[in-house]
């Protein structure tokens, strides 16, 4: 009985993870035996004595790490080992904004590590004046929320994060050459419209200021873009194929119904599609396709019958593989 009592008492076969919150600080340079009568004193863990033998049996004695714990009543020893050589979480959020995010895209990036609604905080700015930029009728700060590594205290509010986007925006943003676009008739908010399609659609930097020149060709023979990028956006659907439905979308963000531009970027492009919109490659290719196999690479042609002998042999490639996109990557 004695033996039964000291293995239920050292393993807990029936403990749970603990309740409620308890703040404990463990100092640096403590031994194991001081941290367990802290977790005692404190009602995290019932003995000190048996928690330091787990401890001891579990190979973790050198593992225990100090810091700041938000630890929880009644923990097994387990548990409660598991969080002390874990180490406390750390206070600095480090968030990497991928190139050509939408704010749906990022605000489920910053999930909870911020406090605020990211959309709310996306939606316009005393910091950014749109109009300077040609974006007088902008809905929000679609496109001008520069994508890098933010490093933020943990909780902060997300405008804090905004603030430090637009700054970043405005900083990169200065420097492009806008003089070939500009002779286009096209604007600033133009060319960042442009740069966000290039974003999602090119998947080799080689390709970028190629698939630029296939949409300023096509604006200037007023021919639809037929991007389905802008239907994604408009649809909040990155991942999945898109139906029918999407693609008879009365959306003015549906390049394949609509001519010209969508109203505004689709997500914020970093600066070497920037630069790509704004001086593409001069080129008359008027289509793009994927090419079978080769990890992203695009085939280009100058005219629709071209076009279309290319994207057949993608389909077929394509139904041999069960309708799966023909790719080795």
């Amino acid at each position: 009985m004695v033996v039964a009592w000291f293995f239920i008492s050292l393993f807990q076969p029936f403990a749970g993870g603990g309740e409620g919150q308890v703040r404990v600080l463990v100092p640096k340079g403590s031994s194991v035996g001081h941290i367990g009568d802290l977790l005692e004193n404190r009602g995290v863990v019932k003995s000190s004595f048996f928690f330091n033998l787990r401890a001891t049996l579990s190979g973790r004695r050198g593992d225990l790490k100090p810091g700041s714990y938000a630890l929880k009543r009644d923990m097994s020893y387990g548990a409660a080992l598991d969080k002390l050589t874990s180490g406390p979480p750390s206070n600095i959020v480090r968030l990497t904004i991928p190139e050509g995010r939408s704010r749906r895209e990022v605000s489920r990036l910053v999930g909870d590590s911020l406090s605020g609604d990211y959309l709310a905080a996306t939606r316009s700015s005393t910091l950014l004046n749109a109009r300077r930029y040609g974006a007088a009728h902008a809905r929000d700060l679609e496109g001008f929320l520069f994508p890098a590594t933010y490093q933020l205290r943990r909780g902060r509010s997300v405008a804090t994060l905004v603030e430090q986007q637009l700054a970043a925006f405005k900083e990169r943003f200065r420097a492009i050459d806008f003089r070939y676009a500009r002779r286009k008739n096209l604007t600033p908010y133009d060319v960042l419209i442009i740069a966000s399609m290039v974003e999602r659609e090119a998947q080799l930097p080689r390709e970028r200021r190629l698939i630029a020149s296939v949409i300023y060709n096509r604006l200037h023979a007023h021919i639809l873009l037929g991007i389905d990028a802008t239907i994604r956006f408009a649809t909040n659907n990155w991942q999945h194929p898109l139906t029918r439905s999407a693609l008879a979308s009365s959306s003015p963000y549906n390049t394949r119904r609509h001519v010209g531009l969508p109203p505004g970027p689709i997500g914020s492009p970093g600066v070497a599609s920037i630069e790509a919109a704004a001086r593409p490659a001069r080129t008359r290719f008027l289509y793009y396709v994927v090419k079978p196999f080769r990890c992203g690479e695009h085939d280009f042609s100058r005219t629709s019958a071209e076009h279309e002998r290319k994207v057949a042999r993608y389909n077929r490639e394509r139904a041999r593989r069960g309708g799966k996109s023909p790719e080795n990557c």
